[in-house]
């Protein structure tokens, strides 16, 4: 990709200006990120259900996050629809930016993060995002440059993950996607980071914590960028071959009762490389009544979080627009 040359839909000049340089609080520290430790690698393909239910449920408990291999989703599908994203964003600024709106309805639009700073205002994040549906297709492969292949692999993989979750609480194997409910939101978040003079100073995306369901992340190999908290330490998610990142969100962690983790993790820079990642989103339609299910609660485990429905929860996110959102938080109970 021509890196070099890449410039944001919304005309704002690529360069470390104050449009784009953080405070020093809250600027990644990458000396102190840590590469040694990382989250868990876990084989789909293994035949003892028991041990690999055992895995996913540990990984989901301590980590939050972990990568998949042999998950059955072919290296070819995954390498069109890295190349048709890639696609997307050679395109010139003034066609992307047909896309560009703040209208929070619109399904298929193009958009950059910020961070509301006291005393500065908005700080742009040094990346831009394609956000569209995944399911069904039709809404959207006539915006793209050339149609991406079907995505029923996706679907599938989606699938047999929530029901490995759901056995490792003890639960029927379709119990989260019924919670989740039967008309799911299924979209994806295409996110470009180009290089930057000095990836210290600002961020490709702020820390944050997911706010779906579920989230399967395609890194593009050779080029880190994703990072964890695991033990209150930033920990390098590295790209692995052929691999899926999956991670826990919100809403998960409200059904599990606190038991599965939506953790906190951002995206930084790289100097020399440009990344690309496409986290696949799997959430409840606005109607979808989310709490802490029944099974997983006793006098040892009162309810962590009191009943809400989507829209409530996505009106709290839009509220908190711009800073470190808490969204679960406002749906905690005290006990």
């Amino acid at each position: 990709m021509e890196t070099t040359r890449f410039q944001f839909a919304n005309n704002t000049p690529l360069s470390l200006s104050p449009n784009f340089i953080l405070p020093e609080e809250n600027r990644p520290i990458l000396s102190e990120v840590f590469s040694s430790a990382s989250i868990p690698s876990i084989d789909l393909n293994n035949h003892d259900i028991d041990d690999l239910v055992s895995k996913i449920s540990q990984a989901c408990e301590k980590f939050g996050f972990f990568q998949i291999i042999n998950h059955g989703v072919p290296k070819e599908l995954s390498q069109r629809v890295l190349a048709v994203v890639t696609e997307f964003f050679q395109l010139p600024p003034e066609e992307r930016a047909q896309f560009l709106t703040t209208d929070h309805s619109k399904r298929v639009k193009v958009f950059n993060y910020y961070q509301k700073v006291e005393g500065q205002g908005k700080v742009l994040m040094w990346g831009e995002t394609f956000t569209h549906p995944w399911h069904p297709t039709e809404d959207f492969t006539h915006f793209l440059p050339k149609n991406p292949p079907q995505y029923r692999e996706i679907g599938a993989l989606m699938d047999k993950l929530l029901s490995l979750m759901s056995q490792g609480l003890g639960l029927e194997k379709d119990c989260l996607k019924r919670k989740i409910g039967e008309r799911p939101a299924i979209y994806t978040q295409a996110n470009y980071y180009p290089p930057c003079p000095d990836p210290e100073l600002t961020m490709g995306l702020q820390a944050h914590n997911d706010i779906s369901a579920l989230v399967v992340l395609l890194q593009m190999e050779g080029v880190s960028g994703l990072q964890v908290v695991i033990d209150g330490k930033w920990v390098a998610v590295e790209p692995v071959p052929d691999a899926f990142v999956v991670n826990i969100a919100d809403q998960i962690e409200v059904l599990s009762n606190g038991r599965y983790k939506s953790v906190l993790h951002r995206a930084v820079s790289n100097k020399r490389l440009a990344r690309l990642s496409l986290p696949m989103f799997y959430a409840p339609n606005n109607d979808t009544v989310i709490g802490p299910i029944e099974d997983l609660i006793d006098e040892v485990h009162p309810p962590m979080y009191r009943n809400y429905s989507y829209k409530e929860y996505m009106d709290e996110f839009y509220r908190q627009e711009g800073a470190r959102r808490r969204v679960k938080e406002a749906f905690q109970l005290q006990h």
